[in-house]
């Protein structure tokens, strides 16, 4: 893996940056009020200041018909001497259109906190090419401003990778979970699900790596360009990705899995840790592991909280990390960033 810069760690006080890299449905009218009730929560619990970039609420049509706004944003928040973090308003499905637009050098010279998900796992491969650690965990819109109230869960990672420097250490498995809403419920609408906590699909033994991944769409897309990481990369990486049955296809989770393993990502990966699988998921990944990747040894975990639900943990890319199979867990052995 590519040697990493670590941005500083953000404080109460600090400036945060709210910007549309991907989705733009943050401005779209009847998508406003949760960006507020976003952007409160954010000042409220962190105590911290939120600006919103110039483009972040032009919506979502303006949004996709101008990608270089969205890189202008991006490009904005980095070289404003009085931004310390951004923080990406939602996923979407076309972040790889803003690439042609971006200054890499920006990245490069400007190391601040950059945190996302879904689509957003695009951009962990560009700043990871600039040579910047960025950060896999919640969007403004979901889950930071989920209906009724920001979860314990959340919080506390977003805290203890962020806004602390001290070493993460184990990260445990959330005790319930609930499924991504979008509409405006009361806190006591919302069901919860106790959650079994994380299982292990296969391994044995305690494997070390530094952490990359994400979503498999986002990765599979940008296949091909200069941004996606080469096969060096990978060696001794401990993989986070969420696949699954994309658009509810095992068969297309499949075809992203002989994607990613063409392109290098699992030959010589320490590890991998990946979404919720269902019977049909998992027998589908250990085949493939087995007979197709030729990775029988690898040890994987199921179930981990980096993915599309209520709530999610901050999982910061480079950093290294460990796997435990006879205890099944999952740890992150240094801070999220520097003092």
């Amino acid at each position: 893996m590519y040697e990493l810069k670590i941005p500083k760690m953000l404080k109460r006080g600090d400036t945060i940056a709210l910007i549309s890299i991907s989705g733009g449905r943050a401005g779209d009218e009847d998508m406003l009020y949760r960006y507020e009730i976003g952007r409160k929560r954010l000042e409220e619990i962190w105590g911290v200041h939120v600006v919103t970039a110039p483009h972040a609420l032009a919506g979502s049509k303006f949004l996709y018909e101008h990608p270089e706004a969205r890189a202008g944003d991006l490009m904005w928040a980095l070289q404003n001497p009085e931004i310390n973090g951004i923080i990406c308003m939602m996923g979407g499905d076309d972040s790889y259109r803003v690439f042609p637009f971006i200054d890499m050098e920006v990245i490069k010279e400007n190391p601040k906190v950059f945190m996302g998900f879904s689509d957003i796992t695009s951009w962990m491969a560009v700043f990871a090419k600039a040579g910047v650690r960025a950060y896999y965990g919640p969007n403004l819109l979901t889950p930071i401003a989920q209906p009724g109230a920001l979860d314990s869960y959340t919080k506390d990672a977003i805290t203890k990778c962020l806004f602390s420097a001290e070493i993460i250490g184990e990260i445990p498995a959330c005790t319930e979970y609930t499924n991504i809403e979008w509409k405006n419920l009361d806190k006591s609408e919302i069901v919860w699900t106790p959650n079994p906590g994380y299982k292990l699909v296969q391994g044995k033994g305690t494997v070390k790596g530094r952490i990359f991944g994400g979503c498999a769409g986002p990765l599979r897309q940008i296949m091909g360009t200069e941004f996606f990481p080469d096969r060096d990369f990978f060696r001794n990486c401990i993989i986070i990705l969420e696949n699954g049955s994309p658009y509810g296809s095992p068969l297309a989770g499949l075809h992203n899995l002989r994607a990613l393993d063409a392109a290098g990502m699992f030959q010589n990966a320490a590890g991998i840790l990946t979404d919720p699988l269902n019977a049909e998921e998992e027998k589908i990944l250990v085949k493939f592991l087995k007979y197709e990747a030729h990775r029988e040894d690898i040890p994987v975990l199921s179930n981990v909280d980096f993915v599309h639900r209520t709530p999610m943990t901050v999982i910061p890319m480079g950093a290294m990390a460990e796997i435990d199979c006879e205890h099944v867990s999952f740890r992150i052995l240094e801070p999220g960033v520097t003092a």
